[in-house]
């Protein structure tokens, strides 16, 4: 049995937290914008994660009429980027419709 608690020699499974950290850190790296939040998160079929990752497209003041977008961002089993989408773009201060 290896350190991390497995017999078959792979490495660990990436975590929840890591994950999404991976998400947010290298999406800002490609965007150049900083991320707000994650707002969803998945596992993948086969490995890996996907996670909706919330990002401030352009700063207004006041900060409600901010441009928030929404990015699909996909990760494979070892957390990294392998591929994202802007899925949606928004006003911060709107809500979704119920």
């Amino acid at each position: 049995m290896t350190e991390n608690g497995r017999d078959d020699g792979e490495a660990p499974r990436l975590t929840a937290r890591d994950a999404i950290r991976g998400a947010a850190v290298q999406l800002a790296e490609l965007l150049g914008n900083q991320p707000d939040s994650v707002s969803a998160l998945q596992p993948r079929d086969g490995g890996g994660w996907v996670a909706d990752v919330e990002v401030v497209e352009i700063e207004r003041i006041p900060d409600t009429s901010s441009v928030m977008a929404t990015y699909r961002v996909t990760l494979d089993e070892r957390g990294e980027l392998m591929g994202y989408e802007r899925t949606r773009r928004y006003a911060r201060g709107q809500l979704d419709r119920a």
